[in-house]
């Protein structure tokens, strides 16, 4: 997303007067008004990149700090895992 303007660019606008123009301390305060609110969204864009910047390394990181035999572990493995044990623990007896 680029901004067509900065809160430099806004401060350092300078309109013509006219005999019937707006009144200059009413725009003053209006633009300083805008001006904050630039100042505040770049900032939270800053933020927002940065965070998703982290987010991403952090992603990317995941796989390899989990164990091998973990990686490719589903639900179908756990439970013909469970299976056997129940198998070897019990034996036939679970099955008569």
């Amino acid at each position: 997303m680029d901004l067509k303007l900065t809160a430099k660019d806004i401060l350092e606008k300078e309109f013509k007067t006219s005999m019937r123009g707006y009144n200059q301390d009413d725009v003053d305060q209006f633009l300083d008004d805008i001006i904050q609110d630039y100042e505040a969204f770049e900032k939270t864009i800053s933020q927002l990149k940065a965070e998703n910047k982290r987010l991403k390394e952090e992603l990317e990181e995941m796989p390899k700090r989990q164990p091998a035999s973990q990686a490719g572990t589903t639900n179908f493995d756990i439970l013909k895992r469970l299976s056997n044990l129940e198998k070897h623990v019990f034996g036939s007896k679970l099955y008569e």
